[in-house]
């Protein structure tokens, strides 16, 4: 019998500590007396249950019998011939079977004698004379069964909080680097950057704190595994939404983004408040609220832009800082876009990388070609939503 007040006390104190709830350490002592128990007054196939009083600080044991009935028993030479053939999910209506066990089932007929009603799958509870003295090996095993259900527990608290953080910015310290992995320490969990989710040119030195873009958060053995990322285009959203309260506030929106991590991003915006100037309120008074997301990009060119609903008005705002003379769109938002001669550099930008942006932006297709000669095609003008492309030896994170 525990002394309930010191009991809960402790209980109290470990949650406090572990971040657990109380009721998955109260499960984890109880599975674990039920351990205990097994090991020291019952036999090893035995399903064994306990559960606390929290009136008497007692425990109450039982066994635990699973119904079967005739259709459900399997022999053990069946069991040997399933085990070596590969494993399959039941098909639908299909019923488990088992290798009888009078440990861990009994038959129907016998169990309704007992209750009335029961059904085959069905589980029986037996009694059993509670205890409160265990042997040595007994306690070990409990320790063992305490520890690694609040293990567990934590683990699934550690993995629900970040689960929720999913698409959100975090600030963490870089950890190590191993290979072209980066592994970030986040306080109670370890993240990981992968070489693609990084900016190209840009270094990662150990003790130095960063902030990333939770990308995806998956379970693991060890704990939960944050996947994280400085290129993601939503990094950047992410960033404009901490320097930008009218984003925050939802009066500008960021409505759609382009990016090539390390070189260039183009965002189009668009206010909810008809006074607002989106563009404005992106850029900041003198640019400060935009040169504070370039630096943290390690200057990264972003070019803000006006979003339309018109398809042709937002293609020739795409291109910026380029003119458009002239536009033709079809239905399936293929666009032959007409500009001067002297603007053609410009509307393809260097690689074809203005051009690439702009289409991805608008999610169709361009075709940039000269007012001079409108029927030739131009060398790199051409880019569709579909390309991706990253600046040459960006799949390599420098340490």
């Amino acid at each position: 019998m525990f002394d309930l007040k010191n009991f809960s006390s402790a209980i109290e104190q470990i949650a406090e500590e572990r971040n657990i709830s109380k009721e998955a350490i109260i499960e984890a002592i109880e599975t674990a007396v039920a351990t205990a128990y097994r090991k020291e007054y019952g036999s090893k196939g035995e399903h064994i249950k306990a559960k606390l009083d929290p009136e008497t600080g007692e425990f109450l044991f039982w066994q635990v019998k699973t119904v079967l009935d005739e259709s459900m028993i399997k022999t053990p030479e069946e069991a040997e011939e399933e085990a070596a053939q590969e494993v399959s999910p039941l098909a639908e209506g299909e019923i488990k079977r088992y290798v009888f066990n009078e440990e861990h089932h009994i038959m129907l007929e016998e169990a309704e004698k007992m209750k009335a009603g029961i059904q085959p799958g069905d589980e029986v509870t037996f009694p059993l004379e509670a205890r409160a003295d265990f042997g040595r090996i007994a306690a070990q095993a409990a320790k063992q069964v305490v520890l690694q259900k609040i293990r567990e527990a934590e683990k699934t608290t550690v993995y629900q909080e970040f689960k929720q953080k999913e698409g959100t910015l975090i600030s963490g310290i870089i950890q190590r680097v191993e290979g072209r992995a980066i592994y970030v320490e986040l306080g109670k969990a370890i993240g990981i950057m992968y070489p693609n989710e990084t900016i190209y040119g840009e270094r990662y030195r150990i003790g130095e704190r960063r902030r990333f873009y939770i990308l995806a958060v998956q379970e693991d053995y060890k704990g939960p595994a944050v996947i994280l990322s400085r290129a993601h285009p939503q990094f950047v959203a992410k960033l404009f939404e901490i320097e930008v309260p009218e984003i925050n506030d939802k009066v500008v929106e960021i409505k759609e983004i382009a990016r090539e991590a390390g070189s260039r991003t183009k965002i189009a915006v668009a206010s909810n408040v008809e006074m607002i100037d989106p563009i404005g309120s992106c850029v900041g008074q003198k640019g400060t609220r935009v040169m504070a997301v370039m630096n943290e990009l390690g200057g990264e060119k972003i070019d803000i832009i006006a979003w339309s609903e018109d398809t042709s008005q937002f293609i020739m705002n795409a291109l910026s800082p380029a003119k458009v003379q002239k536009i033709e769109v079809n239905s399936r938002r293929e666009a032959i876009v007409y500009v001067l001669p002297d603007q053609i550099s410009l509307a393809i930008g260097k690689s074809g990388q203005n051009v690439r942006l702009a289409a991805r932006l608008t999610n169709g297709k361009i075709d940039v070609r000269s007012m001079d000669k409108p029927e030739e095609a131009v060398e790199g003008g051409v880019a569709a939503a579909g390309e991706e492309k990253r600046p040459e030896g960006s799949e390599k994170a420098k340490e």
